[in-house]
């Protein structure tokens, strides 16, 4: 003959089953092969580095969990009875229905792999050595602590958790129980109601009896009926390495492994019971919470509300389509101004570019400094295209987030994910060198040449009446100067020469990518609206799509039959009979004191 809460439990699947919710009667099913299977596991739960993995190792002396400052356990650690020391590693996907492999490892290795692996490769460890207090069929279950960051260590903790019989819940004694702890005991107790409180660090805690005391205060004002047992793993392991006896009564742990003896192995019935009873209670709630709210919206629904619903949903189909047309204008007003700012604002950034390049040119000469002066102007260029086209994506996602405004709805999906280019600009083309020309020593020594005949004619006529030869000392003098000032005169000319080459190749240049690159913005931003347009109207006629539809069921609605309605609240009416007939059998099943009421009724 079956047990009693396996008759309820099976009742419930069955439940899940013809309600539509495989989900819970899968839940259920788990839970009903693990409370057949002879083996009682017993989770160590709590938030980080609150001594989980000390406590355990402290239950059966031994070292097999991690432990340390910088230790932290990635994956539950299983430890069970085994004639003979041994362990293995269990790695896979963790997917349902998904294959995993055992690893046999060195025993006295488990630790450094479980704090070193990675959630999602490494799926749990698994530990057997031989202990008295594990001969009962006891599982203990070292998990990742609670809040961590890393959802998949939370998320192992908490599946570990369906499978759990009982949970110990480690906080240390060092402050009271936080906000997030009762919290986390209240979650434990929706899965598994078998919660005993652990305290530990007593022997770093001077105030530890004041801080069980207002622990217990917590605990009972949080309504949680748990036991709660001060202990400290590092008094227990020391007592168990010297043989102190009272240093092992100081620790607290035989009062804890008596609670564990008593408390759980000793009632593995009535853990089961009760553990049956919050699972099936919590998938009842879920099924009776929608025949309630169906069975208060027939009674309350009639068909004025029905008329009303249908003037309203037509009343957002016209909205819709009056803010539409706004949303539309919005965009394409924007869209303008935008292309015009961004124009504008390019055509600002190159003319100061190109005033720098007359101040440049002004004194430099192109000759001496063309490439650095070509490559300041190719990064004055690049970071004005890369300035102006970040603002174009800035303004772009203000207009996309100013069009989502228009709409009388608010969605998720609204705002476009990939409507905006990435790039437009390639990398700025090279400058075309202008023509520089040289003043070579021979064309110096010809214009200087060419300068000094006039001064050494002038001044050798002048001297010649004075009954001095045509070419002597003034005359030879007079033509080295007048060749000196050639020289210079016709250097100065050929510096503006190249200075004026170099400001008009740099104003082409500089022009050239105004074009280009005010036609690339111009382009993204069409692209930009364009696809805009595209995301908001497919937006529009879903929500359109929707609202007709929701207005056509509202239509149908005014039409349904009043005896379908009826035949639906009778039926919805029997259903909710039967679970709360089902519900009652669980309160039975779950005859410990303490244990909450769901408060269901027809």
């Amino acid at each position: 003959m079956s047990a009693p809460w396996l008759d309820v439990l099976d009742d419930t699947i069955r439940a899940c089953a013809a309600h539509n919710r495989p989900d819970l009667a899968a839940r259920l099913r788990e839970k009903r092969a693990s409370q057949l299977d002879p083996k009682l596991r017993v989770l160590v739960v709590g938030e980080a580095k609150q001594g989980k993995s000390q406590l355990v190792n402290a239950m059966i002396n031994a070292p097999v969990c991690a432990v340390g400052d910088d230790v932290t356990t990635t994956v539950p650690t299983f430890v069970q009875h085994a004639e003979t020391p041994s362990a293995a590693l269990v790695r896979g996907v963790s997917i349902a229905n998904t294959p995993t492999e055992r690893i046999p490892v060195p025993i006295d290795q488990v630790a450094q792999q479980v704090s070193a692996g990675r959630p999602g490769e490494l799926l749990a460890a698994e530990v057997g050595i031989p202990r008295a207090l594990l001969t009962s069929g006891l599982v203990l279950v070292d998990t990742p602590g609670v809040g961590d960051l890393r959802s998949a260590r939370t998320a192992s903790t908490f599946t570990a958790l369906l499978q759990a019989d009982a949970v110990l819940m480690v906080s240390d004694a060092t402050t009271e129980l936080t906000a997030s702890e009762l919290e986390l005991l209240k979650q434990v107790m929706t899965s598994c109601p078998n919660v005993t409180v652990v305290l530990t660090k007593i022997d770093i805690a001077a105030q530890w009896r004041r801080v069980v005391e207002r622990n217990r205060a917590h605990l009972a004002r949080a309504g949680v009926t748990a036991k709660l047992i001060p202990v400290s793993s590092a008094l227990r392991l020391r007592a168990a390495k010297t043989g102190d006896r009272e240093l092992n009564a100081e620790s607290g742990f035989p009062e804890l492994l008596a609670c564990v003896q008593q408390d759980i192995v000793a009632a593995a019935d009535v853990l089961a019971r009760r553990t049956v009873a919050v699972a099936a209670a919590s998938a009842i709630k879920q099924l009776v919470a929608p025949l309630r709210e169906e069975l208060s919206s027939q009674g309350s629904r009639g068909t004025q509300d029905t008329i009303a619903a249908l003037h309203e949903a037509q009343r957002r189909v016209d909205e819709l389509r009056r803010r539409s047309a706004r949303w539309q204008t919005v965009l394409a007003d924007e869209m303008a101004d935008l292309v015009s700012d961004i124009e504008y604002d390019l055509r600002d950034r190159t003319r100061k570019i190109l005033r720098e390049v007359d101040r440049t040119f002004e004194t430099a000469d192109p000759m001496l400094g063309w490439d650095r002066f070509e490559r300041w102007l190719e990064d004055n260029l690049t970071e004005a295209a890369t300035t102006n086209f970040a603002w174009l994506l800035d303004r772009s996602e203000w207009v996309a987030e100013k069009v989502a405004r228009s709409f009388p709805v608010h969605r998720e999906d609204l705002l476009p994910e990939s409507v905006f280019p990435d790039d437009v600009l390639d990398r700025v083309s090279k400058m075309d060198r202008p023509v520089i020309e040289k003043f070579s020593i021979s064309q110096k020594f010809f214009t200087g040449l060419r300068g000094s005949y006039g001064g050494l004619l002038m001044f050798g006529l002048v001297t010649s009446l004075a009954g001095m030869p045509l070419i002597n000392a003034i005359s030879l003098g007079a033509g080295a100067l007048f060749g000196g000032k050639s020289i210079m005169d016709e250097g100065d000319q050929r510096l503006k020469r190249r200075q004026a080459a170099a400001r008009q190749a740099a104003q082409r240049h500089v022009d050239d990518f105004f074009v280009k690159f005010s036609k690339d913005c111009r382009d993204a931003a069409r692209h930009i609206q364009r696809s805009l347009r595209n995301h908001f109207s497919t937006l529009a006629e879903e929500m359109q799509e929707t609202l007709l539809e929701s207005a056509r069921s509202a239509r149908r609605a005014v039409q349904d039959d009043a005896t379908e309605r009826e035949r639906r609240t009778r039926e919805a009416k029997r259903e909710l009979d039967a679970l709360v007939q089902l519900y009652q059998r669980v309160q039975a099943l779950a005859a410990a004191p303490g244990q909450p009421p769901l408060g269901i009724s027809a």
